[in-house]
């Protein structure tokens, strides 16, 4: 056939494989006018209406829209500018499908409810900065006014919750159980705490040691339970003794009673179970490749040592 050839509309939908009702739509809107008519008023199409309807069957079925298709056609925009954009919109559904799975995974494996997982998918579907927001607003306020430790600061400043565009479900119900961590008004209250005590009796930075004295507190406790030791026993007393020498010695002062029980004071405001699970939260969120370990239990037992021998 050369270029010269005429199709009616059932011949053109034979040879593209499109319903004559389709191609009847598209040339109603314009798409694709015919070239020609009979003397019966009947519409006639060129070899050029099959190549814009490839093309326009291609490009709707990647989801492109019909106004869009016809300013391809139009030559308005190209095809490249109309694949990169259609491409990014869907990276963009991509990810918000994938978040959706993970949301009803994590639903399914915790057994939620209607209302928590109303509040998961809330959550989870906000932006990275949004994340961040929450919990930068959570430090500023936790902060304000005070000039506590700048380096543990910036520290909190620079762990952000990046939830992966791909989020396994543990990741998005480890977020949604942070974010509801940092407004908790009692947890806030908590670290406020924390951070106007650290404020107001500030350790030399080089007089900390503070992840030594934790691993030698680890060890040493974590033997005394194994042992079954009480932390009110007599038998308690020695590891008490040890380990204020300890912290004496690392802080350049004396073991007497004033400074057990400034110690024991330290130990009790710093200690929460809560803001122990905000970095492991923040771990399993951000995919690092460990969680920090569960300590709280072993300074609950010193604490309670501390004070039955002080």
């Amino acid at each position: 056939m050369d270029g010269d050839t005429l199709y009616t509309i059932g011949e053109l939908a034979r040879r593209t494989g499109l319903p004559v009702r389709t191609i009847r739509f598209y040339s109603d809107a314009g798409v694709v006018p015919p070239a020609d008519r009979t003397d019966t008023g009947y519409r006639l199409y060129d070899l050029d209406a099959v190549a814009r309807l490839d093309l326009v069957r291609t490009l709707r079925e990647l989801g492109v829209d019909l106004a869009t298709v016809q300013r391809v056609l139009a030559r308005e925009i190209t095809v490249s500018e109309v694949a990169a954009a259609h491409a990014e919109a869907l990276d963009v559904q991509i990810r918000t499908l994938r978040l959706r799975r993970a949301v009803m995974r994590a639903v399914a494996k915790h057994r939620s409810g209607p209302e928590e997982m109303e509040l998961m998918h809330k959550l989870a579907k906000l932006s990275d900065e949004e994340r961040r927001r929450i919990i930068t607003d959570f430090i500023d306020e936790a902060y304000a006014g005070l000039d506590a430790d700048p380096a543990f600061a910036a520290k909190l400043r620079s762990a952000m919750p990046e939830l992966p565009d791909d989020p396994q479900p543990e990741q998005v119900a480890a977020w949604v159980e942070l974010a509801e961590l940092v407004q908790d008004p009692g947890f806030k209250a908590r670290i406020r705490q924390m951070i106007e005590y650290q404020a107001a009796n500030p350790v030399p930075a080089d007089q900390a040691g503070g992840m030594e004295l934790a691993e030698v507190t680890q060890e040493r406790v974590e033997a005394a339970r194994a042992a079954g030791i009480a932390p009110e026993s007599a038998e308690a007393a020695p590891v008490v003794d040890g380990l204020v020498a300890a912290y004496a010695a690392a802080f350049g002062a004396t073991d007497d009673a004033a400074y057990r029980r400034l110690l024991l004071e330290r130990m009790e405001i710093g200690n929460d179970r809560r803001a122990e699970r905000y970095w492991q939260l923040l771990a399993t969120i951000n995919g690092w490749p460990s969680v920090p370990p569960t300590l709280t239990p072993v300074f609950e037992w010193f604490i309670a040592a501390l004070r039955a021998h002080s």
